[in-house]
């Protein structure tokens, strides 16, 4: 299996359910690779290289601090791997390598390798439920609420109709639109009552920030360079329509544009120089120039312009009216008429294949997908398709195409397409309804492409739930409730290793507590196991939050199945002595991935010593937090552990240690 496991047969790893020790990606490869001989001379460095050769494979591996110095509990670290050919030195692209971070457990001498197989098939079996402290392959499904919020779903962890809800993010208007960075550290959120978009940090999943975004911001959009964000005002005011500009990094607002009334769409230049922005009432397409700012050109393009698209390999602006139903071929660079495409009327959205070869117009009226060549500008097919369809979306190998009222989603073969051929066209149910009879919906995309871009979550904003498809299946595979709110619109957030470079995989993590730690990493061809190694570093005392915590006590070995269990926790004060008489103090404790969570009361037993006894009937990985409403939500969020439970025949391996009972 690729990495140890087909993901073609499965949505992702086992992804981390604690928000609190979330990977982010997308680091510069700059910042994250240099020569190995250079760091093979800093002799003084703890973090030096780590290399293993085996089976004609080399794999370096590397943790380092983003801010310098040592690595340290609670600072984000740059993980990489690079992976070459042992004896030419040439890196190996394309690898997908597995990775996990968990505490270090001894093992007997010489049967290192041993004990960190057994802990990497822990980590791959979820129906035993063990996580690391840290998955470096997981991602998550954020969902768009119909209410004012998102809610975060770890898509790996739904069992038996259960599903794992990370976290709830609240939001000061509902949202309409949305758009991740390029890293997926980063989520931009339009909400038009409030004038405003709202900024999502997927390392946490919280709200960060709150930018003004001018009157009415329905679509949002980032350049491809991510440096500008381009939000649609879609204001009854002629004076503020158009679009306004934030900067990403300062996250500022640059500038507005009054380009006309109406509905915007909008489009970029490869090289993200020129902006395009349609204008529905006003009939136009306006061109900005985004190294000058302005305003450089005002086309007119049929009487309501529904879609813009742009095509890399043609160089040119596809902008589709609905009303007289063409598309016209805009060049990007002369910014004039290139060709025109004569259909009918009904045509709306449109969108390009990966490679930018083939255009996809749908047409609501006629139930139809129009296949447009870049390379010619040339109409190639039309296609039937599920009734009424307003969304689209790509893969690598096919065009989705969600219908707005039927729940069939339709896929076009692209590898089918081309003059003179017959396109193939497939389709699954994504529910039991058509989207339309659940209204109010927002423009974000109820299609999501998976991180291995060969399968898609449909949401069906009727039954609340969002369906995993997999290429090549004849139906969904599974479904993600969203309990307590109504689902409109779900994106994909990843947090696996990335090639960043040519044979180097990286991911940027942020460091959860101290200690040493094993560094667990999987290649499938050839297959090796190895565990690296790394240490890092506790917080000064000057540097903790000072508030009380939580001492947990016996939970770190294993513990067999049906073996009656006292859970035992010391509070600790802000000034180091144990907390008395908290009355209000008690454990709430739930099995990964399925089970619901349980709750009951720590009884003190002295010198700030609370324990209470624990029903685990169930081997797996069981989650524990302490809370308590006099010490706050903070004390709440930040308090917790895990203690795993192995099956009563289990053996244990060397990796896990001797399982015991605590009483």
């Amino acid at each position: 299996m690729r990495a140890g496991m087909n993901r073609k047969l499965r949505p992702a790893y086992l992804g981390l359910l604690l928000g609190t020790a979330l990977i982010g990606l997308g680091v510069a490869y700059e910042k994250l690779w240099c020569d190995p001989r250079e760091l093979l001379q800093e002799a003084a460095d703890p973090q030096a290289l780590h290399t293993l050769s085996r089976d004609g494979v080399t794999v370096e591996f590397e943790a380092r601090p983003l801010a310098g110095g040592e690595l340290r509990e609670g600072d984000f670290a740059n993980i990489r791997f690079k992976v070459s050919d042992q004896s030419s030195g040439q890196p190996l692209s394309g690898m997908a390598p597995g990775a996990w971070l968990d505490p270090a457990q001894s093992a007997p001498v010489g049967d290192r390798d041993s004990s960190c197989k057994a802990r990497v098939a822990l980590f791959l079996k979820s129906s035993i439920g063990a996580r690391p402290l840290l998955d470096l392959n997981s991602y998550f499904l954020l969902v768009l609420n119909k209410d004012a919020s998102l809610t975060v779903i770890d898509p790996t962890v739904s069992v038996g109709g259960v599903t794992s809800t990370l976290a709830r993010i609240d939001l000061p208007g509902r949202p309409m639109d949305w758009v991740a960075s390029g890293d997926d550290k980063q989520v931009f959120v339009s909400m038009p009552e409030r004038n405003q978009v709202a900024l999502i940090d997927t390392e946490t999943f919280t709200r960060v920030a709150t930018l003004e975004a001018g009157e009415q911001p329905l679509r949002v959009a980032l350049q491809p360079d991510q440096r500008l964000l381009w939000v649609g005002n879609n204001s009854h005011d002629p004076a503020k329509g158009g679009v306004t500009v934030i900067d990403v990094p300062s996250r500022t607002t640059l500038k507005s544009f009054a380009t006309g009334s109406g509905h915007h769409e909008i489009a970029f230049s490869a090289d993200s120089r020129f902006v395009f922005v349609s204008n529905r009432d006003g009939g136009t397409l306006s061109v900005i120039d985004t190294a000058q700012m302005r305003l450089v050109n005002t086309l007119e393009v049929g009487p309501h312009p529904l879609s813009v698209a742009y095509s890399p390999l043609s160089q040119a602006v596809y902008v589709v009216d609905g009303q007289e139903g063409t598309v016209r071929v805009i060049d990007a660079r002369s910014h004039t008429l290139r060709h025109m495409v004569k259909a009918e009327q009904g045509l709306g959205p449109m969108r390009f294949s990966q490679d930018g070869r083939y255009g996809v117009v749908l047409n609501t009226l006629e139930n139809q997908a129009l296949v447009i060549d870049a390379s010619t500008d040339q109409l190639l097919h039309r296609i039937p398709v599920a009734a009424e369809p307003y969304q689209l979306t790509f893969t690598k190998a096919y065009a989705y195409v969600r219908g707005l009222a039927s729940p069939k989603v339709s896929m076009i073969n692209l590898a089918s397409l081309g003059q003179g051929r017959e396109p193939i066209v497939q389709g699954f149910e994504a529910g039991p309804a058509a989207p339309r009879q659940a209204g109010d919906l927002p423009l974000a995309q109820g299609v999501s492409i998976s991180r291995d871009d060969n399968a898609v979550f449909v949401v069906n904003p009727v039954d609340n739930t969002t369906y995993f498809y997999a290429e090549g299946m004849n139906a969904p595979m599974s479904g993600y409730n969203n309990r307590g709110h109504q689902a409109r619109a779900a994106l994909v957030i990843d947090r696996s290793l990335r090639e960043l470079a040519p044979g180097v995989y990286g991911s940027t993590v942020k460091l959860p507590a101290s200690g040493t730690f094993d560094v667990a990493f999987l290649l499938n061809q050839p297959q090796i196991i190895h565990c690296f190694s790394t240490d890092v570093a506790a917080l000064p005392q000057s540097g903790r939050a000072k508030r009380a915590h939580a001492e947990f006590i016996g939970t770190d070995q294993p513990l067999l199945q049906h073996t009656p269990y006292l859970a035992r926790v010391r509070i600790v004060g802000e000034d180091g002595k144990p907390r008395l008489g908290l009355g209000d103090l008690s454990l709430r404790y739930f099995l990964a991935p399925s089970s619901l969570p349980r709750n009951v009361a720590l009884v003190e037993v002295g010198e700030g010593l609370y324990q209470a006894p624990l029903e685990l009937a169930e081997a797996g990985a069981w989650y524990l937090h302490v809370q308590s409403p006099s010490l706050g939500r903070a004390f709440t969020e930040e308090n917790y552990t895990s203690l795993r439970v192995l099956p009563a025949a289990a053996e244990p391996t060397a990796s896990q240690g001797e399982p015991r009972s605590v009483r």
